[in-house]
């Protein structure tokens, strides 16, 4: 498609509110999923971490020296 000038092309031959809207509403909503994705990672993560640490103090759990199951290393702490 071949346009007269930019500012025809931004006006979209009166089509311009509905065009950039539709792309502006959907980067706006792809970004906002990546926050909430990024949010909801560092999340999982922490309860993770967290869960982990109250599984290690458990008695002899944690602590192969003890005779107990050793806890596998995760990822982000490596």
């Amino acid at each position: 498609m071949q346009w007269e000038s930019w500012s025809a092309f931004w006006n979209m031959g009166g089509a311009a509110y509905f065009v950039w809207g539709s792309y502006g509403l959907t980067f706006a909503l792809m970004a906002l999923e990546l926050v909430l994705v990024l949010r909801r990672r560092k999340d999982t993560v922490t309860r993770l971490l967290r869960w982990r640490r109250a599984v290690g103090k458990d008695s002899a759990r944690g602590s192969a020296k003890e005779g107990g199951t050793p806890v596998p290393a995760m990822e982000s702490e490596t």
